[in-house]
């Protein structure tokens, strides 16, 4: 006789064709909760600003999951209009700009719109209408759990509203800090805006009946806010993407340091530029070899870095692919950059693309923290090495070690150990377990 499963309506403003590692999280949690005895059903938006189309995504997707749509309005039609952007652009998070370093005062004006009348965030007006049709389904359908991940944390907002309403037992999912992440100080809020961010981020964190984290340091944060018990679910590589056998997978002819995502402000390795500036300087052989592929968007702060220390002509720069073929891109380089926010919270940032990262064997050149929560799982992992912000000398000399080894034909390849517990099976088992605790 079978038994039948529990069912966890996900609320996502994220999924598939929208790209990046927003999405990812639940997508591969939802390809594997059918194995730990859950049926998920995704809410998700319509019609939502996506910054990035991969619909290589969709093949993550069971054929037989439900997936409920809205129709959803948000304010970036008239934020283009009035910074004078074409209707097409996408916008970029955490305050990327690619095109000029000073904002003009209608930037600055959009900025302070955003973070003070658009609370929590630009998706806002998401939630009025997404609490109605989810207690309207609720009405009809027999769901278990909700689950809301954020940012944007109007998706917990939903959450909140619907616990109220309805007693459904519920877990808020964080996959970045709320008050805590590293571009809060940029959204220019009153003392009144900051006060409501903090009051609404206490009501998510008492209210929800779970909360899960992607790192230790998001609990201590957490905890200085609210005292609960917080679990910690990190994200995570799936052995599906990177079962193909490496021997298929050309290395680069370069020597070549491969970043990938955004390449923001405040991830600008100066200390990195320099090394490599010096190492360019004193040998004409890896002044020919260097490679620096950044794949993502970067900040103009960074390109300006690049030509002060004179590699401008050393950078590839690839605005965007798909995650398959990002996976071949982290097998293919050389050397791997994990690059931290030089933010106050840098310790707790703990990115997706690490785990991935692991798995290839490429070696890991993480500027971090050397205390932080990267630095940890890069050390327990046996994956690389992790340097401070201000760190050169010793960078420069290890990133020379690897080239001498690379020019002499050597394997630089790293064998890491314990990445078992990030696979994402084994992390969707966790959180079905969760699910199962808080849900009785």
């Amino acid at each position: 006789m079978g038994f039948s499963l529990k069912k966890v309506l996900i609320i996502t403003y994220y999924w598939p064709p929208s790209g990046g590692g927003g999405v990812q999280r639940w997508v591969k949690f939802v390809k594997y909760l059918q194995n730990f005895g859950w049926e998920p059903v995704v809410f998700t938006p319509e019609n939502p600003e996506v910054p990035v189309f991969d619909d290589s995504l969709f093949k993550d997707i069971p054929v037989n999951i439900q997936v409920v749509k809205n129709r959803i309005w948000e304010p970036y039609s008239f934020y283009k209009k009035f910074t004078g952007r074409k209707k097409s652009e996408k916008i970029q998070t955490a305050f990327l700009n690619e095109k000029k370093k000073a904002t003009g005062f209608l930037e600055r004006l959009s900025v302070w719109i955003r973070g003070n009348l658009f609370i929590p965030d630009a998706r806002k007006y998401w939630i009025k209408t997404s609490v109605r049709d989810i207690t309207g389904f609720l009405d009809e359908n027999s769901i278990d759990v909700i689950v809301t991940t954020g940012p944007p944390h109007s998706a917990h907002m939903i959450g909140l509203h619907v616990k109220r309403i309805t007693g459904i037992t519920w877990l808020a999912d964080f996959r970045d800090p709320w008050t805590n992440i590293d571009y809060y100080k940029d959204l220019k809020l009153t003392k009144r805006s900051d006060r409501i961010h903090h009051k609404l981020e206490k009501q998510v964190l008492t209210e929800a009946d779970g909360v899960s984290v992607i790192s230790p340091g998001m609990v201590t944060d957490f905890m200085n806010i609210v005292k609960r018990e917080y679990r910690v679910i990190p994200n995570g590589y799936d052995s599906d993407d990177v079962s193909y056998s490496n021997k298929n997978i050309v290395n680069n002819a370069e020597f070549s340091l491969a970043h990938i995502g955004s390449l923001t402000k405040t991830r600008n390795p100066v200390n990195l530029w320099n090394a490599l500036s010096s190492l360019v300087a004193e040998n004409e052989e890896f002044a020919k070899d260097l490679e620096i592929h950044n794949i993502g968007k970067i900040d103009i702060n960074a390109v300006e870095s690049l030509n002060e220390f004179g590699l401008t002509g050393y950078l590839n720069q690839t605005d965007y692919l798909s995650h398959d073929k990002v996976i071949a891109e982290q097998h293919k380089a050389t050397l791997l950059l994990l690059l931290i926010n030089d933010t106050p919270n840098a310790k707790l940032i703990l990115t997706g693309k690490i785990f991935e990262y692991l798995i290839s064997g490429t070696p890991i050149i993480c500027i971090a923290p050397t205390e932080g929560d990267a630095a940890k799982v890069i050390s327990d992992t046996n994956s690389g090495t992790t340097y401070d912000f201000d760190e050169v000398w010793k960078l420069k000399n290890d990133i020379n070690k690897y080239y001498l080894r690379f020019k002499n034909g050597e394997t630089l390849g790293t064998v890491s150990k314990n990445v078992e517990r990030y696979e994402r099976k084994n992390l969707t088992g966790k959180m079905a377990d969760y699910l199962n605790d808080i849900t009785g």
